[in-house]
């Protein structure tokens, strides 16, 4: 009888070691998530629009070193002192060459080390511009609160109701605010408010705050600063509310013909429940990444409002960083308005795989 043979044995090479199996796994199911792959191409996009924003400052005409030297020899310094103190200031070496001042670029973009402020050379460009950007996040924040709960609310509201006036009012209301730029319909309530009526302060209203409020956690600061947003908010949420209103009465219009809502409704279910359970959830899904965009894109739209309602936000700034040719804070101020956007994009992704896998790619898990 002949002995068994042996089975040939596996090269280490081939099999690995169980550490060595077991890293490669999690680095391949890392690899192939959907939260990974968002990731990288969120960082990706960053790193482009910061790309051709250093581009963009470096080929436009006008060399911030001469323009800080110009200002700093009105001071009694020699246009050599002026040079070297204003390279020293903005953190820039006007001899080096373009590639060096990218790496540098980069490389204080990844500290949050832009450089100093031109026409605030005691702060740097991160000071300078968090001193600005809370307050659009504010106003901006506001307004999307305010316009989702009304938007969703009344949308809903005409799908149950198609068909009716209610419905054609809203659907009407919802076309104009949409079609009509939010900067025409703040300055229509502006001149009626103000010129017209009467009754809206908006000299009073101009500004973050007024003067003599000090800034705290308390109620007296928050209403200020509250009441001097107000303008800003309901501008905000004119470009919203309309949009938000006609998607959530289309969405819910189709969920409310799908068959589970049918089959719910034949087993008797409140219409209440049916209206949170069923059609409210799945209703929203559409409408969910709509919100968080608008909430970037208003933070990159802020310009004009802030302009016209004198309301000193990162739009204001970027607006005076370019007419005082700032470089360092426009630089600063248009990556932090376009990865503003990025971020919201990449949040409203990450949660909506949570709420609907079917949004991940076919076989991949987030």
């Amino acid at each position: 009888m002949t002995a068994p043979t042996a089975p040939p044995p596996r090269s280490s090479a081939a099999a690995g070691t169980p550490s060595q199996r077991t890293a490669s796994g999690v680095v391949r199911r890392i690899w192939a998530s959907y939260a990974f792959r968002r990731i990288l191409q969120s960082v990706f996009v960053i790193w482009l629009v910061s790309t051709i924003t250093f581009l963009l400052m470096h080929f436009m005409p006008g060399d911030p070193i001469e323009i800080m030297a110009g200002r700093l020899n009105s001071s009694g310094m020699s246009h050599q002192q002026a040079l070297a103190t204003a390279a020293n200031i903005v953190n820039y070496d006007p001899d080096a060459n373009v590639w060096m001042q990218y790496v540098d670029f980069m490389k204080g973009l990844v500290t949050l080390d832009l450089g100093n402020s031109l026409t605030n050379p005691s702060k740097s460009v991160f000071e300078h511009v968090m001193t600005y950007l809370p307050w659009t996040l504010f106003a901006v924040g506001a307004g999307i609160v305010l316009a989702t709960i009304i938007g969703l609310s009344v949308g809903m509201a005409a799908a149950y109701r198609r068909g009716s006036a209610f419905d054609h009012v809203m659907t009407s209301i919802g076309s104009f605010l949409t079609g009509v730029p939010n900067y025409i319909l703040i300055a229509a309530v502006v001149v009626i408010g103000y010129t017209v009526l009467g009754i809206l302060p908006f000299l009073d209203m101009r500004g973050r705050i007024t003067a003599g409020v000090e800034p705290g956690f308390d109620f007296v600061f928050f209403g200020d600063a509250l009441f001097h947003a107000t303008l800003p908010i309901i501008a905000f949420a004119f470009t919203a509310t309309g949009s938000f209103m006609l998607n959530m009465k289309a969405a819910t219009t189709e969920v409310l013909t799908e068959d589970y809502v049918t089959v719910a409704r034949a087993r008797g279910l409140k219409p209440g429940r049916i209206s949170r359970g069923y059609v409210g959830r799945n209703a929203m899904l559409p409408v969910i990444p709509q919100v968080a965009l608008q909430m970037g894109t208003l933070v990159g739209g802020s310009i004009v409002i802030e302009q016209i309602l004198d309301y000193p936000g990162v739009g204001q700034m970027l607006i005076n960083a370019i007419s005082d040719r700032d470089y360092p804070v426009v630089q600063a101020a248009v990556i932090i308005l376009a990865t503003s956007v990025v971020i919201a994009s990449l949040i409203v992704d990450l949660v909506l795989v949570k709420i609907d896998p079917r949004i991940k790619s076919e076989g991949q898990d987030a």
